[in-house]
């Protein structure tokens, strides 16, 4: 009886983790990111692009390194109809922001999010990296957290630039 009940349970886990897998993809938030450079880019006009929106900061030894990696992939994919937008946090000293940007040549786009505002909307996001993979149609592809794998992340790209 007790291997029966165990079996169950792993039929009854296995069938919830499948479900949760194929559950419905979410929408991006409409928001307005505000540029360095001080133009206003609303999420709308980011549809038929692929784009991946990343929270980070310039304190965030994690999003330190990953930036050549950004860089390299934006400058490979941009011509496909990839665009990046870095969105420093909140608590993210703007001058900080724009020496980084300026000393390290970042030639996608970097937006403050100085009330946050952008970060509530995507789910009140409060770690970094975090970013969020969007298709061409608005809808959210994938969430990284952390450190994520390069060639699963060009591969899932890849996929979303020729769909």
């Amino acid at each position: 009886m007790k291997k029966l009940f165990i079996l169950a349970l792993v039929i009854a886990l296995g069938g919830g983790a499948f479900w949760f897998v194929s559950r419905p993809v979410k929408q991006a938030p409409e928001v307005t990111f505000s540029t360095l450079t001080g133009k206003q880019i609303t999420t709308s006009e980011l549809r038929g692009k692929v784009v991946l929106v990343k929270f980070w900061a310039t304190s965030c030894v994690t999003c330190v390194a990953q930036m050549p990696n950004n860089v390299e992939n934006f400058n490979k994919y941009k011509d496909q109809g990839f665009d990046v937008i870095a969105v420093a946090m909140q608590y993210d000293p703007a001058n900080y922001v724009v020496n980084f940007v300026e000393t390290r040549n970042i030639p996608f786009t970097v937006a403050l999010d100085s009330r946050g505002v952008v970060a509530k909307a995507f789910g009140d996001v409060k770690l970094t990296p975090t970013a969020f993979l969007i298709g061409k149609d608005g809808q959210i592809i994938k969430r990284y957290v952390g450190d994520y794998d390069k060639a699963e992340f060009r591969a899932t790209l890849e996929k979303a630039l020729a769909s």
